[in-house]
């Protein structure tokens, strides 16, 4: 079966397979995101949500370097986060990411943040982004070629809160 989104043949000039439609980026939580309470700082989950989006759109062919070569990019229109369980110094966890939907100038993305050594869900979240030129700040349509280069989840194909993937850390 061939690839016949937009931007396969930009992955397949980078000699890059497609990721999974549900990315996993990894984090070993720092002292610096600790808290007085003893515990993540709730900003951190909000940088962890920011940096999976960022490390999701680079292997699918999309890093800051290629939007700001189009003169455009994402803006966070709002952000939901309900935090189920804290985490800690040095514990390891892991963001799950993907895309939920594409339409005109936004993208709605979705995020499970998650503590493999105990299989617990510390937080579930999603974030609203429009998509802007860089240099007006003015609404852009999503061209194809960005909209191509996601599988989009639909709800019926996220992951549970009572499912763990596989392959995590």
């Amino acid at each position: 079966m061939t690839d016949d989104r937009p931007d396969a043949a930009y992955r397949k000039s980078l000699k890059e397979e497609p990721m999974p439609a549900i990315f996993l980026y990894p984090h070993t939580v720092s002292e610096a995101e600790i808290d007085e309470q003893g515990h993540v700082n709730n900003l951190a989950y909000l940088k962890w949500m920011q940096d999976a989006a960022v490390a999701h759109s680079t292997v699918q062919g999309w890093p800051p370097e290629r939007y700001r070569e189009t003169g455009a990019g994402w803006v966070a229109r709002s952000h939901w986060i309900e935090y189920l369980r804290p985490a800690f110094f040095e514990e390891q966890v892991v963001v799950q990411t993907w895309v939920a939907n594409f339409k005109k100038i936004t993208s709605l993305r979705k995020y499970r943040i998650l503590r493999p050594a105990d299989r617990t869900v510390l937080a579930v979240a999603q974030t609203d982004w429009a998509y802007i030129g860089l240099k007006t700040r003015m609404p852009r349509r999503i061209p194809p070629e960005l909209s191509g280069s996601f599988d989009v989840v639909s709800e019926d194909q996220e992951p549970r809160d009572d499912e763990f993937t596989e392959g995590l850390p």
